[in-house]
Order: structure tokens, then sequence, then C-alpha cells
């Protein structure tokens, strides 16, 4: 088996990481990956000739881009890495959830595998990490998500944050502003026909939100 470059491993979870997204039904093109990774189209073109040279995806000209088996498989690994150093960073060095990210994305890259088995059976093996994303367990099975966009829920429902979305260090630390957490509840108070936002209720204080981020949110209904 060929070693692979970060660059590489990169594309191929950015592949898995739209494939996985609910809220993306069209098929992954170059475009679509070339917005995903803020490179240029041209680029996109020249890295999937060769992870395809190496059997890793599938691509006709102006198709759409999947990952073969082997493509897949690596990808798992890498999301897995990624997402144990995000709950470890977390959880036992207490970076917050907006921070953890920039440096799993360097630590995903070494390539020990008995050091991600350890750091798993240290963290308890974990299935969700700090931003609600399920983890891969060391055969690539991801475990199942029962939860939906808080721009489903109706009013006068009462919710919990399960996940969210987006990741980005600027959507957490609006949603900390929001007192919006992991695990918090949300009262939907009202929807606004006009433009989809909604007035939800967090810790006991009304708040306007644009549909924009309640599609970002995943909810469980409390029951």
């Amino acid at each position: 088996m060929f070693v692979l470059t970060q660059t590489e491993e990169n594309y191929l979870k950015a592949i898995l990481h739209l494939s996985l997204n609910e809220a993306k039904k069209a098929e992954i093109g170059t475009n679509e990956l070339a917005a995903h990774l803020g490179v240029k189209p041209s680029s996109v073109n020249a890295m999937i000739k060769n992870l395809k040279a190496k059997s890793l995806v599938d691509f006709e000209r102006y198709g759409k881009i999947t990952l073969t088996s082997e493509g897949k498989s690596v990808a798992m690994r890498v999301l897995r890495k990624h997402r144990l150093w995000e709950t470890f960073l977390h959880d036992k060095l207490d970076f917050s959830w907006d921070e953890v990210h920039e440096v799993a994305e360097q630590m995903e890259h070494i390539q020990s595998p008995k050091l991600i088995e350890k750091i798993d059976k240290f963290l308890g093996y974990p299935s969700f990490d700090p931003h609600g994303d399920p983890i891969p367990d060391k055969d690539g099975r991801l475990p199942k998500m029962h939860a939906i966009s808080l721009t489903e829920i109706e009013p006068g429902t009462s919710c919990r944050v399960h996940a969210v979305r987006d990741s980005s260090s600027l959507f957490l630390q609006h949603l900390e502003r929001l007192s919006i957490r992991l695990e918090g509840t949300i009262k939907v108070v009202e929807k606004i026909a006009f433009d989809g936002s909604m007035v939800i209720e967090v810790e006991g204080k009304p708040t306007s939100v644009s549909q924009k981020i309640t599609d970002n949110i995943l909810v469980v209904e409390n029951r």
C-alpha cells in the first residue's frame, strides 16, 4: 500500500464529508469539492486524476466523484482520527468546541494506528465528537444519528441540541453568544413565514434566529 500525502488524505476526507452530508442532495462534482476545500476547480481535476490512478476514487469527465471501497476506507480512518483528536482536545485539554477543528486537522495525519486505538480507549470509546458528529469505529462503522434540523421543529415544541452541521469557528462562537450548546434545550416559540426565521427560547430568554442558523443545528425533540 502506497503512502498518501496529507493533501491526498484531505481530499478523500472532503469527498466522504460531502457524501455524508444529508443537507446536500446534489451529486459531488469538481465545483462542489473545490468550493468545500477553497481551491480552484483545476486543482481538483488534477488531484482527482491522481486519486483515480491510485484506485481511490471513481470519476468520469463532467461526472460525479465517488470513493472506491479502498478510498472510503482511507477516508474513514482519517475522519476517525480527526474526531477522536477533537474529543481528546475538548474533553481532556479543555479546548473549546470552536478551537478543536484546526488543531485536529494537523493531528489527523499521524500514522500510528496503535496511538489512535489507545486514545479511543483512554476516552472511553466515544460515539460522538464535541460537535455532535458521529465517530467511526475501528472498522469504519458510524453510529446512527436520529436528529433533525431545528428548522423542522414546530412552534411550542421543546428540543435538545444534538449536533451542528457547521463546525466553523465563526458559527460556533455565534452559538455561544446565543447560549446554544450541545445537550442544551431550545423551545421553538414562533416560525416567521416571510423569511423562515424563528423566535426561540434559550435558557428562558427569547431570541430571533435566521433559517441559516436553524438549518445548521440538529436537534432531538424532548419527550
